[in-house]
């Protein structure tokens, strides 16, 4: 579907008069916030805000249009999810453009449709506009990049306003993932949806789920793609020769050998250059190293990142809290072969009703149903029970010891009001992250952690006596009862150290080949500060982080690699955090391999390069036990025994390649469709 560039340009002539639009901001259905537009002629107000588990952006802006409907002005100010100041500024005067946003001021000689950094979806409808007046439908944008828009589906939807027949666009060019916009007849917008998440004109909230599941059909779709096109199913064994093994059980690497997979599972394991039988496929591992599937222990897994995990060499996620019919849907289409995805297992999320609740998950009014939803995620095969912030803190013990005498694991988030040290007398088996953890050592009472607080009071850990009682206690008591930690050490270093306008340590060794949209929101702090000194703070609060991260590990406490930040790239810094604990890059590994599949009761299987395991490892270049770096550089994945080459993969995200793929020496070719 294509509009003329007449009519195009005809309704947006005939848009510029006095109007006002209103939406709603939907979690699963829960209204959380709005967006307002106020249009008079040619300049628009726009107010951005919703709140969501105790965050969510706040954003206000005016937006000035030329007569061609490009921004010749906009302001942006307010506060991001997390709390970072916003100050994004845009303007073209004399046919040259100048912007600042919070990687910095740019500018260029030239004026067209700048993409903002900070704003509310309203840019991305007038976007949406701009490509359809271009006969090609596509634009060189500000900063950078060309972005391109295509029509996917048409839909009616009944509400306060009568029916409206609107139309899905899809935006590419601009970002690891396309954006979709919803615009009406006269290309006004009607909503921006995700799988769990939706912005609609106020009085159509019933087209939500409907909504909804057309973003995921989308997303599905193009994941499907991906998988026809680089998915490498093989007829007959695939030999993978001359390669090195990483061995979690001795923290070594082997001497070389040829890897047999067969299906999902490893074959065999033979002396380099054996000969290959007949019908077999041989790829040259070139002296390369094989390691283990990797486990992401905190996850919240979703389409748009499965596959994203399995090019990082992650085979595996625990994932920590998600919409259950949506993850059902993903690891269906997982296991058939749909689309490319690791292997789940997954946690029963529990919050407690409060106005600060979390959408994800389901909701306890009381103790009783909340042990009811011990009992249903039970049934249903959930490997654990996640309890989180809103969730009263007198219920734990009945909580835990129903998912105890079901054979359920309990982790979670210490819930307001409470402490790790009660928690851990409840009987929980895992803190999940450190600052939770943490919290009960510099809290007053009275303070509520369901907000933004339970990020700022971080501020206060570099006053702790780490050698003091109070947080020996603490650590003395995990270790004796062996509750695990997830301290999720990379979102704290990117929230409490990342700092507009530089590049993020976490980010420095992917920066570069990331798409021009991506690299901004590298560029951009997590945590909002308003002084140096509140930065300061911040700073030598993760100094106090990796400090107790390292009594921690000394003491044996058992420390679990999860980022909460989507995994993949992130995950493979959460591993160089791990190092700096003091543990050497073979342990790091033996951690995110098999320690976790033994924690997770999967040894059998998983976590180690063995015959009869599946087939999960994926082929670096180099040797990872001398240096950790080599596990950035991954040149093949093979996952439950399909044979994936990042290289192929990459591109599909606008992403440059971090190593080129190995070289199919003989054997069929791929098995098709």
């Amino acid at each position: 579907m294509k509009f003329p560039a007449i009519c195009v340009a005809a309704l947006l002539a005939t848009s510029a008069s006095a109007e006002s639009h209103e939406y709603r901001v939907l979690f699963g259905g829960d209204d959380v916030g709005g967006l307002e537009v106020e249009t008079d002629g040619d300049t628009s107000t726009i107010v951005f805000d919703y709140k969501q588990n105790g965050r969510g952006p706040t954003i206000a802006e005016t937006l000035k249009l030329d007569e061609s409907g490009m921004p010749s002005s906009w302001t942006i100010t307010g506060r991001t999810t997390f709390g970072n100041p916003v100050n994004e500024t845009y303007a073209c005067a004399d046919g040259k453009a100048d912007w600042r946003d919070a990687t910095g001021p740019g500018s260029a000689d030239a004026c067209s449709f700048y993409i903002d950094q900070n704003g509310s979806p309203w840019g991305m409808s007038l976007l949406a506009k701009a490509l359809l007046a271009e006969p090609d439908g596509e634009m060189a944008v500000l900063p950078d990049g060309t972005a391109r828009i295509r029509a996917r589906d048409s839909a009616t939807y009944d509400g306060a306003g009568g029916t409206v027949t609107v139309t899905t666009y899809e935006i590419t060019g601009l970002s690891t993932n396309p954006t979709h916009v919803t615009l009406d007849e006269e290309l006004q917008l009607f909503s921006v949806a995700s799988p769990r998440f939706a912005i609609v004109r106020e009085g159509y909230e019933g087209a939500d789920e409907a909504l909804r599941a057309e973003a995921e059909r989308y997303s599905t779709q193009r994941f499907v793609e991906i998988q026809a096109n680089a998915a490498r199913n093989f007829e007959g064994p695939v030999r993978i020769r001359n390669v090195r093994i990483f061995d979690p059980k001795t923290l070594a690497v082997t001497e070389a050998r040829d890897v047999v997979v067969n299906g999902e599972r490893i074959a065999s394991i033979q002396q380099v250059g054996s000969t290959p039988t007949e019908g077999e496929t041989v790829i040259d591992g070139a002296g390369g190293t094989l390691v283990p599937g990797m486990y992401e222990m905190h996850g919240h897994i979703g389409q748009d990142n499965a596959l994203m995990n399995i090019v990082a060499g992650i085979t595996s996620v625990r994932d920590m809290g998600n919409e259950n019919a949506v993850l059902d849907g993903l690891i269906e289409r997982i296991a058939d072969g749909t689309i490319a995805g690791p292997r789940i297992s997954r946690s029963g999320f529990i919050e407690g009703k409060s106005e600060f609740s979390a959408a994800t998950g389901e909701i306890a009014a009381n103790e009783q149903e909340a042990i009811d939803l011990v009992r249903w995620y039970a049934a249903r095969g959930y490997l654990q029970v996640k309890l989180y912030n809103s969730m009263n803190p007198e219920w734990a013990t009945a909580v835990v010891g129903e998912a105890h005498a079901l054979g359920m694991r309990v982790a979670g988030h210490v819930p307001a009001f409470s402490t790790a040290d009660a928690m851990i007398d409840a009987g929980f088996d895992e803190i999940t992250h450190v600052n939770q953890l943490m919290l009960g050592w510099v809290l007053n009472e009275g303070e509520d952690t369901r907000t933004l607080f339970r990020f700022t009071a971080m501020q206060r850990f570099p006053s702790l006596d780490l050698e003091g009682e109070l947080v020996q206690s603490t650590l003395d008591k995990m270790a004796r009862k062996g509750v695990a930690h997830d301290p999720t050490i990379a979102i704290h270093e990117l929230g409490l150290t990342a700092i507009d306008g530089e590049i993020p340590a976490g980010s420095v060794d992917v920066f570069d080949n990331m798409p021009i949209d991506t690299q901004r929101a590298m560029k951009q702090a997590l945590f909002g500060t308003d002084s140096q000194a509140e930065r300061d703070a911040y700073i030598a609060a993760f100094k106090t982080i990796l400090e107790t991260l390292t009594l921690m590990n000394d003491k044996g406490i058992f420390l679990v690699p999860g980022t909460d930040l989507g995994g993949s790239f992130a995950y493979h810094r959460e591993l160089e955090l791990f190092e700096k604990l003091g543990m050497t890059p073979a342990q790091v590994l033996r951690r995110a391999t098999y320690d976790m599949a033994e924690y997770l009761d999967q040894d059998e299987d998983l976590g180690s390069i063995e015959r009869g395991k599946y087939a999960d490892f994926f082929l670096v270049p180099g040797d990872p036990t001398a240096n950790l770096k080599e596990i950035k550089r991954i040149r093949m994945v093979v996952a439950n025994g399909t044979v994936y080459f990042p290289s192929e993969i990459y591109p599909y995200f606008g992403i440059k390649p971090f190593a080129d793929a190995p070289q199919i020496l003989t054997g069929p070719q791929p098995l098709e469709d």
